[in-house]
């Protein structure tokens, strides 16, 4: 009862969200573009429209989190809803070309984007307004083992309105008596062993308290196991990455076909960007080893950004973001537009990566991470990514640990429709500057002595 006093309402005022930019649109569908359609769909073809809007935008907004009033910023939400907006007016726009004998006006429909960015604008600030003075924050249990600082992050992210941190426990202190947890709303578990960790899930089920778990890598192992039933018993199995046939041949041919068209419509940008980075004297590209599939070395193709001499004591080190004096002032820009990664769609043309899949690191670095942490060559089963799990969701200076995770996930899943959803959501961050932050000054890898 208590979940549905919380779920029904937020998801009507969602639904309004939706209903609200359909209207915006269904004005200029009705005032202005449906009389000027080569074949008029009364009624019925009108309100067909009208809802293929609607699914793109919902679809739009679910892959961007737009809707997410309780755990995301308002200025994430208006961003996300934006971008969602953009995508879906350009192709109804098109849509519209289509029914249409000429091409059509486009102004009334960059008018209705305006209207319908003010919807946005007003409707995050007054849902975020309803939700937090409806909703007060949850009663909340960090319980840790070799994890620590989870109580941190809720007020380094602003998440102080969704949980009220009221206890901290180790997870010995935790088991030795579990009523601890009772009156509690939400849990969160960091870094801890599976065994302890499911006695007190398990705890947690039994008193309806929501848990949030930060998976080991085991977990997200796990996670990509396979359902079977054998000797009338429900199995998981457990391979190596080996996609289907059908998805390697389809994800290859969609490569091939994306990093041709993109390096024809990027050429002119590519071609402006190396006679920038040539007027300091130095070559426009660099090839750099990197790791792909199984271990391979191959030569990343990237736009210089930084100096010639930038590792001339021979220290192979990652950035440390804008304080960096090894990057140039041409480099800065190109880094923030992320134009010096395009002369890698040669490497996704060659087929040394795809667009998708876990980002290739340096045999050096990649060599300190293993000492450490033996487990991290197992980003290698799949090949390196333009973009991928970890590149979407985590940070230029995420902890090698934190990246296999969110790797490991990715490469549990396996499928089309997820190179899909990451490919959506690299547009969201391209324009999100902690995306690129680098690592602490003074340090070569993003290695951040986390347990595991």
């Amino acid at each position: 009862m208590k979940k549905m006093k919380h779920d029904v309402p937020t998801r009507l005022v969602k639904v309004l969200n939706l209903i609200l930019m359909m209207v915006a649109f269904g004005f200029v569908w009705y005032g202005y573009y449906a009389a000027r359609a080569q074949v008029h769909y009364y009624r019925r073809g009108d309100w067909v429209v009208i809802l293929l809007f609607g699914i793109l935008y919902y679809g739009f907004c679910r892959s961007y989190d737009a809707f997410h009033i309780s755990i995301s910023p308002i200025s994430e939400i208006i961003y996300s809803q934006t971008l969602a907006l953009i995508i879906s007016d350009f192709i109804m726009y098109v849509v519209i070309w289509l029914l249409s004998l000429y091409m059509p006006n486009a102004v009334p429909l960059l008018i209705t984007f305006g209207v319908q960015l003010l919807i946005s604008v007003l409707w995050t600030f007054l849902a975020h307004q309803w939700y937090f003075h409806n909703f007060q924050p949850g009663r909340t249990a960090v319980i840790y083992d070799l994890r620590e600082g989870m109580e941190s992050l809720v007020g380094e992210y602003g998440m102080e309105k969704k949980f009220h941190i009221e206890k901290v426990l180790g997870v010995e202190e935790c088991l030795e008596k579990l009523s601890v947890l009772d009156e509690m709303d939400t849990v969160f578990l960091s870094g801890i062993h599976s065994h302890e960790r499911n006695i007190i899930l398990k705890y947690c089920m039994y008193q309806d308290i929501q848990v949030y778990v930060i998976p080991r890598i085991g977990d997200v192992i796990m996670g990509g196991a396979k359902k079977v039933h054998m000797f009338h018993l429900p199995m998981l199995r457990i391979d190596r990455y080996r996609p289907i046939p059908e998805y390697t041949i389809a994800k290859r041919a969609f490569d091939i076909l994306f990093s041709g068209i993109a390096i024809v419509i990027a050429s002119p940008f590519m071609l402006v960007t190396a006679i920038a980075i040539k007027s300091d004297g130095g070559p426009a590209l660099y090839k750099q080893k990197r790791l792909t599939k199984d271990g391979k070395e191959f030569n990343v193709l990237k736009f210089r950004s930084m100096r010639v001499d930038a590792e001339k004591d021979g220290v192979a080190r990652l950035s440390t973001g804008d304080k960096d004096d090894r990057i140039t002032p041409v480099g800065k820009v190109i880094r923030k537009i992320r134009f010096d990664e395009l002369p890698q769609l040669f490497n996704i043309l060659r087929g040394d990566m795809s667009i998708v899949g876990p980002r290739p690191e340096r045999p050096e670095i990649a060599r300190q991470y293993e000492e450490e942490m033996p487990e991290f060559r197992l980003r290698l089963q799949a090949k390196a990514g333009l973009t991928g799990y970890a590149q979407v969701y985590g940070k230029y200076n995420t902890t090698p640990y934190d990246k296999l995770l969110m790797d490991l996930t990715y490469i549990g899943t396996p499928s089309l429709w997820e190179d899909f959803k990451i490919c959506l959501a690299t547009v969201k961050i391209l324009f999100m500057p902690e995306s690129t932050e680098g690592v602490a000054e003074g340090a070569t890898t993003a290695m951040g002595g986390e347990k595991h």
